[in-house]
Order: C-alpha cells, then sequence, then structure tokens
C-alpha cells in the first residue's frame, strides 16, 4: 500500500511520539475529572486507541459517526448516523478527531455537543490541515500540521483503503485522480 503514496509525511515512530506526548497532556489536564472521551468515528480510531490506552485515569469511552465527507470532497452537510451513548451534560468531553481540514465537520459537531450542556468541551485532533477554514473552530490539542494534499494511513482513507497504514502520508494523485 505505501507504494501508493508520493510522501510519507509521518512515520509509525513519529506518530507514536506524539500520540505519548498528547496523553501526557490530557492525563495532567484531566487526571481528576472523569472525561468523557468522545471518538469521531471511522477516521479517529487508530488514533484513538492508541491515545487511550496512554491516559493515566479512567477513561468513558463514546463514539459517533459524524461525517461531511464522500470520497475526497466534503459534501458542506454533517450527517451524524451513530450518536453518542452517554449523556453529556454537566460531563467534561474531549472530542477525539482524526483531522480538521474545512473545519465544517468540527464546527457543526462541536454545536451539536454544546447544545448538550456539558461542563467542558475540549478538541483534540491528529491532524490540523494547513489551509484557510471555512468553519473555525479551538483545537486544545494538536498533533501535527499537514499540507493540503490528500493523506492517507493511520485512520486516514480513501474510498476506505488505507486505513490501516502504520504512517501517514500523501496519496499519489494518480490513484485518486482517475476516479
Amino acid at each position: 500500500m505505501q507504494k501508493d503514496l508520493c510522501e510519507v509525511l509521518y512515520d509509525q515512530k513519529a506518530i507514536e511520539a506524539r500520540v505519548t506526548e498528547l496523553a501526557a497532556e490530557l492525563s495532567k489536564e484531566y487526571r481528576d475529572k472523569d472525561p468523557i472521551l468522545v471518538c469521531v468515528l471511522t477516521g479517529a480510531i487508530f488514533f484513538f486507541t492508541d491515545l487511550v490506552k496512554k491516559l493515566d485515569f479512567p477513561v468513558y469511552p463514546d463514539y459517533i459517526i459524524a461525517s461531511s465527507y464522500s470520497g475526497t470532497k466534503s459534501s458542506g452537510n454533517l450527517m451524524i448516523t451513530k450518536d453518542l451513548k452517554y449523556n453529556i451534560e454537566g460531563r467534561h468531553v474531549i472530542i477525539i478527531e482524526d483531522i480538521i481540514d474545512t473545519g465544517l465537520t468540527m464546527y457543526q459537531l462541536r454545536y451539536n455537543l454544546l447544545s448538550r450542556n456539558p461542563a467542558s468541551l475540549k478538541i483534540c485532533v491528529l491532524c490540523d490541515k494547513d489551509v484557510k477554514k471555512a468553519y473555525e473552530v479551538p483545537i486544545d490539542y494538536c498533533g501535527f500540521h499537514v499540507v493540503d494534499k490528500f493523506i492517507v494511513g493511520y485512520g486516514f482513507d480513501y474510498n476506505n483503503k488505507y486505513r490501516n497504514m502504520p504512517v501517514i502520508g500523501v496519496l499519489k494523485e494518480e490513484i485518486y485522480a482517475k476516479k
């Protein structure tokens, strides 16, 4: 699969080191707050799984399926196809997301969750794409800043392929341009 990449941005070692650093930051702030960690499926599952294993406080995991993407393009509309199991009212909540690019998905998801009256709501994202955002959202914890190219691996996909690569890389344009 890595043959389909034109560039590896972050190898497995760099990803693991940054996830460890983020876990230390979260552990320091949330050790005594019993937060609910909301994994935005499907892309964030690899990041979420590695992150929670490194936290030194009890984890209340929850999952939401929310996306504004189909293939390589944003649809412009947030679709929630699986909602949270827990009531987050009065609870500290951390959204764990794979990437923020246009900001639309996170903007709408944040608005949706804030309407449920959590004690606090923070955003932890693995990658923040270096593009002008159509929707600005506060990123409280960020793993990496990435170039404005189509990235895959470590949860990022192209039509559900490449998620399981242990690296984050740029997909060759000819792979997705021929569709």
